[in-house]
């Protein structure tokens, strides 16, 4: 079975990872860690987290980082437990208290690239500068020194203004080469003359920023971030020895790992890290998903952190019938269509684009790893073919060994298309049918312009419906039955039983009770039609397609009391430039559009004033009723369905954030617990608990038939034991809330298998067939197991 390793059980059953010492994960719980909210402070919250009922905190990365990161990401060498997070006895104290609690510890780790914005706070991309390809760390990078990389055979550092102008530097009395800001070493006798002339003499050269030439390879398109060569042994063992001490140390109980696609050989990494991890410990990948696309079944790991079944959950509660009248609402209004051929074309001319403008270096790398496989190549054909390749694969990377006929299918569709690039398409399916830089570089390559092209520039670029404009999302296809939602959880229960099921991350658009008020515009078409025509009227938009995208983000984040602050007001403004930008149609992140941005701010202003702020408070209140529904019914969903529920930092509280850094505000743990949500939350994952078989690798998914007028809008499954007749926990709930009157909902009857069934919640008891509105009289969920047990 994919996703499971060897265990063994307990006397009742309860699945125990092998070695007996770590159980079957319930939930896990994002913490986002910053020098100001360190180990400590989560120590600080433990209690919280027990009540929840959470079986593991997450925790982003650990490792020393960039000063100044609130992230983490940009991790600097040596690789070490940040100091400034508390240091290995600050994690040695939380993983006390901890375990103190009951709860695990899953940490996040960067294999794919270290932090170089500051090129001196990173010794082993400095010592690169300083001795080029001579450097003891010069197989770490990915780093591009042949004669024919644009830089004359030196490693580019794309600095520099647009003019190239090299008069600003300077070196100082310590031998550093200044540009602005910036500081680079110098190599060892390099210095005398001119500054100009101490740069010419560097293993490096500094390039105008636009100039498509970098000498290494990145994460997506951010130079601050160097790509490291995982597949050398050496790399390796120095950026996963500090790991191997935490788990000899026994300081914790998994691992995440971030953005695997971008190494050279993903499987071979994930097998080599679950042998120093072993079989008792949790492998999570960070990895998308196409809509059609499954996970490759021999990969090591639990699963993915579930950016796939959050486009299930989100698609399943998009209504169809307003999909339809949202194109049109589209189209009307700002001029350009929207649908499926529409979004179909412009991704794949997006990905063109990004490639020829954001990856012309990588391009030209990809094509010479081609052209040294077969000399006698057509460069210049090979460039249009790898370039259609891309463009078409659909996916991040199709060198897993699942997606290969994938690969020869986009292949013989475009030799067919295009006959004169048949040779081309020929050689590249013959140089990627076996391991080597061919395969490897093109699987990178695909994967940083498909990131690019989708999910950091469409999805800015186009308004449907935003809240399918996801990480993983399918805003083609945004809506999905509930026959397909039972099928695929059926075989997600079966072959990823420990997948994460993600709801809201550090990483996604729009948080998830945003994501949810935002579906609900396709169950009420007409009424979001005349709002826009009410604010088009009365104030409209400096640019249509802009102002119908940040309009929908606006409904998402609206106040429940509608009282805009000027802290939700700066918010939404620092969101529409960053949007707008994103989207690089009126403004962008190097030619920023000032006069265009200050309008973004008015306008953003006026949507939040009366008039305009009473027209929206009007709509927020008619769905009002039907988002707290399907925000709950979400949530239990999540919790309750395949894999384990992620619940990321305070979202067992209505949450309203944006993308990052929107999403990575302090939490106020001081809240409430007595919260429909939170209630939610922690009866879920009680019942969880107290069912563990049900829902480990032994247990599986069953939808449940539900008859009557309201059928569609019922959600009912079950959760159980393979080999026994009936399930141990049903969940039932609904979808499409807004339109779910109490006559037709008490007409839809569900058949409950034999005895009598307890509400986790309400405490109430139900047998027989019973109708929907009593299952939902106490709540948007039921959650019901059988008396006795």
């Amino acid at each position: 079975m994919a996703g499971t390793h060897p265990g063994s059980h307990t006397g009742d059953g309860t699945p125990v990872a092998a070695g007996g010492k770590r159980p079957e994960p319930i939930a896990t719980y994002r913490v986002q860690l910053t020098p100001d909210f360190g180990f400590v402070e989560v120590i600080g919250i433990l209690g919280h987290l027990a009540d929840l009922g959470v079986s593991h905190v997450y925790l982003s990365p650990i490792g020393t980082a960039m000063p100044g990161s609130t992230h983490g990401y940009d991790w600097v060498p040596p690789p070490q437990v940040s100091p400034a997070l508390g240091g290995r006895e600050g994690l040695a104290a939380l993983r006390a208290a901890a375990r103190a609690v009951g709860l695990g510890i899953l940490i996040d780790i960067v294999p794919n690239h270290t932090g170089v914005a500051e090129v001196l706070r990173n010794p082993w991309f400095a010592d690169l500068l300083r001795h080029g390809p001579g450097s003891r760390y010069a197989g770490y990078f990915d780093a591009d020194f042949s004669s024919d990389n644009g830089s004359d055979g030196k490693l580019a550092l794309p600095v520099l203004a647009a003019d190239g102008d090299l008069a600003p530097l300077t070196v100082d009395q310590h031998g550093i080469l200044r540009y602005y800001d910036h500081e680079f070493p110098t190599a060892p006798g390099s210095l005398g003359g001119t500054a100009t002339d101490v740069h010419a003499r560097q293993h490096y050269r500094l390039v105008p920023w636009n100039s498509g030439v970098i000498g290494y390879r990145r994460f997506f398109t951010v130079n601050e971030l160097a790509g490291l060569r995982q597949e050398d042994d050496a790399v390796y063992d120095a950026t996963h020895a500090w790991i191997r001490e935490l788990l000899d140390a026994d300081l914790i109980d998994g691992i995440r790992v971030d953005h695997p696609d971008g190494l050279w050989d993903p499987m071979s990494y994930l097998e080599r890290l679950r042998g120093d991890i072993g079989t008792d410990r949790l492998l999570y990948i960070e990895k998308i998903l196409a809509a059609d696309e499954a996970l490759e079944p021999t990969l090591p790991v639990e699963g993915t952190t579930g950016y796939d079944q959050l486009r299930l959950i989100e698609s399943v509660f998009t209504a169809p019938s307003g999909i339809v009248e949202l194109s049109e609402i589209h189209e009307h209004t700002t001029g350009v269509p929207a649908d499926a051929h529409w979004l179909h074309d412009t991704e794949r001319q997006r990905k063109l684009t990004t490639l020829a403008q954001m990856f012309p270096a990588e391009h030209r790398r990809l094509v010479r790893a081609l052209t040294h496989s077969d000399p006698t190549a057509d460069s210049a054909a090979l460039t249009d073919a790898v370039a259609e390749m891309i463009a078409d694969l659909g996916v991040y990377r199709a060198d897993y060994p699942s997606l290969r006929s994938r690969l020869l299918g986009v292949a013989e569709e475009i030799a067919r298309r295009r006959p004169d690039l048949a040779d081309a398409v020929t050689l590249i399916v013959r140089a990627t049918a076996t391991p080597g830089a061919p395969t490897s570089r093109l699987a990178q390559t695909c994967g940083a312009v498909t990131a690019k092209s989708v999910e950091d520039s469409l999805f800015y670029r186009t308004a449907r419906l935003v809240s399918a404009q996801e990480v993983g999302g399918d805003p083609a296809n945004p809506a999905l039955s509930l026959r397909h939602f039972h099928e695929l959880n059926v075989v997600r229960a079966q072959d990823w039983p420990r997948a994460m099921t993600a709801s809201s991350t550090h990483d996604t658009k729009r948080g998830e009770d945003v994501r949810a008020r935002i579906a609900l515009l396709a169950q009420v078409p007409e009424r979001w039609s005349l709002l826009v025509r009410q604010i088009w009227d009365t104030a409209p938009p400096p640019d249509h397609l802009t102002g119908y995208f940040l309009l929908q983000n606006v409904i998402g984040v609206w106040p429940l009391d509608g009282q805009v602050d000027d802290e939700l007001r700066d918010r939404l403004r620092a969101y529409a430039r960053k949007a707008a930008r994103e989207a690089g149609v009126r403004t962008t992140w190097t030619e920023v559009d000032e006069s265009f941005e200050d309008a973004l701010d008015a306008w953003i202003g006026a949507l939040t004033t009366e008039p305009v702020a009473g027209m929206i408070d009007d709509l927020v209140t008619r769905i009002g009723p039907a988002w707290e529904q399907e925000v709950l019914a979400r949530k239990a969903i999540a919790l309750l369905g395949p894999g384990v529920g992620d619940i990321y930092q305070g979202t067992e509280w209505y949450e309203d954030s944006l993308v990052d850094p929107d999403n990575r505000r302090p939490v106020d743990f001081r809240r409430s617990l007595d919260h429909p949500k939170t209630r939610l939350v922690a009866a879920a994952l009680r019942v969880r608990r107290e069912h563990r078989p049900a829902f480990g690798p032994d247990g599986d998914y069953r939808p449940l038939q539900v008859d009557g007028p309201a059928a569609d809008h019922a959600i009912a499954f079950g959760r159980g034991v393979r080999g026994e007749s009936d399930p141990r926990v049903i969940v039932v709930t609904a979808r499409f809330t807004h339109s779910l009157d109490d006559d037709r909902a008490a007409t839809t009857t569900l058949a409950l298998p034999p005895g009598t069934w307890i509400d986790a919640g309400s405490r109430s008891e139900h047998s027989g067939s019973v109708d929907l509105a009593a299952l939902r009289a106490a709540g948007p969920v039921a959650i019901l197991t059988p008396s006795g047990i």
